[in-house]
C-alpha cells in the first residue's frame, strides 16, 4: 500500500491491554513515532516486535511531522503511538495527522485503550451525555466555568492539584456527585465515588499518588447559563475593565447575580 499513518492506542497501565491490530500495525510499520522511545521499547520487547523508532514529542512535533510526512510521501507506512492511550487526546499528535490530511495521505485510526471511557464507565455518572475537557484548568474562573457543565464531565488532573480542584467543586456544588478514578488497569487501581465535598475532605491533605481521572456529575439546569456570564464577565476584565462594575453590567444583561459572579471569578 501507499505511504500512510496509523494511529495506535497503546495500553493505559497493564501491557496486556494492547491489541492483536495495533501489535500487527506495528509490527508492519516502517517506523513508529512514539513520545519515550525507552517507554514504547518495553511494550514492543515484551511481544517481541522489532521496530525503528524515532522520538515525537510536544517539543520537536513540527519538525518531526514534516520529516514524517515527506517519508510518507516516498511510501512510508509509519505508525503513531504515544506513551499511554490514544495519541492525540491530551498527547501529541494533532500536527502529524493535520500535516498528513492536509497531505492528502491515508490516516487510519485503530481502536483501543483510554483512560477518559474507562473512568466515564467506572464512575457509574450517566455516560449518555458527557464532555472531555483534557487536563482541569488552573484558571479559578476557568475551573468555576467548568463546573457548570450540565454534561458529565471527564478530565485528566495531577495529583498535586487534586485536593484545589475538589475544593473548587465542592465550593461550586458541595453536592456534586463525583468519582476520583486513580492508577486504572494498574496493580493499585481505584475508583472513589462520593460528593464534591466529601472528596474534598478526603483528598484535602494532598496526599495521593498515580494517574488520574475526574468524572463529575453534570451540573444543575440553568448552571450553562452562569457559565456563559461568567464567562462574559472574564473576558471583559482580561481586556482591562475592573471586576465589580463588569460584574454589574453583565449581570443587568444575564440576570445572573453580580455578587455570585464576582464570588466566582474571584474564586
Amino acid at each position: 500500500m501507499s505511504g500512510r499513518l496509523v494511529v495506535c492506542p497503546t495500553p493505559i497501565g497493564n501491557l496486556e491491554d494492547v491489541t492483536l491490530r495495533v501489535l500487527a500495525a506495528l509490527r508492519d510499520a516502517d517506523v513508529v513515532a512514539c513520545e519515550d522511545t525507552r517507554r514504547t521499547r518495553v511494550l514492543l520487547d515484551r511481544y517481541g516486535v522489532s521496530a525503528s523508532l524515532v522520538s515525537y514529542h510536544e517539543h520537536n512535533e513540527r519538525q518531526r511531522a514534516s520529516e514524517l510526512v515527506a517519508r510518507m510521501r516516498d511510501g512510508a507506512v509509519v505508525a503513531l503511538v504515544s506513551d499511554a492511550g490514544m495519541p492525540l487526546v491530551s498527547d501529541p499528535g494533532y500536527v502529524l495527522v493535520e500535516a498528513c490530511v492536509t497531505a492528502g495521505l491515508a490516516v487510519e485510526v485503530l481502536p483501543g485503550p483510554s483512560a477518559a471511557l474507562a473512568a466515564l464507565v467506572a464512575s457509574a455518572l450517566p455516560a449518555d451525555h458527557w464532555r472531555f475537557a483534557g487536563f482541569v484548568p488552573r484558571k479559578a474562573g476557568e475551573r468555576t466555568a467548568l463546573w457548570s457543565a450540565e454534561e458529565t464531565l471527564v478530565a485528566f488532573e495531577s495529583p498535586k492539584r487534586l485536593a484545589s480542584t475538589l475544593a473548587s467543586l465542592a465550593q461550586a456544588d458541595p453536592q456534586r456527585p463525583v468519582a476520583v478514578c486513580r492508577e486504572l488497569t494498574k496493580v493499585h487501581e481505584e475508583v472513589v465515588r462520593g460528593t464534591a465535598s466529601e472528596l474534598a475532605a478526603r483528598y484535602a491533605d494532598g496526599d495521593v499518588r498515580g494517574e488520574i481521572v475526574l468524572v463529575v456529575g453534570g451540573a444543575p439546569e440553568g448552571s450553562a447559563d452562569r457559565a456563559a456570564a461568567l464567562d462574559a464577565l472574564q473576558r471583559l476584565v482580561e481586556a482591562g475593565a475592573r471586576v465589580r462594575p463588569a460584574a454589574a453590567v453583565v449581570s443587568e444583561l444575564t440576570g445572573v447575580s453580580a455578587n455570585e459572579l464576582y464570588r466566582s471569578l474571584r474564586g
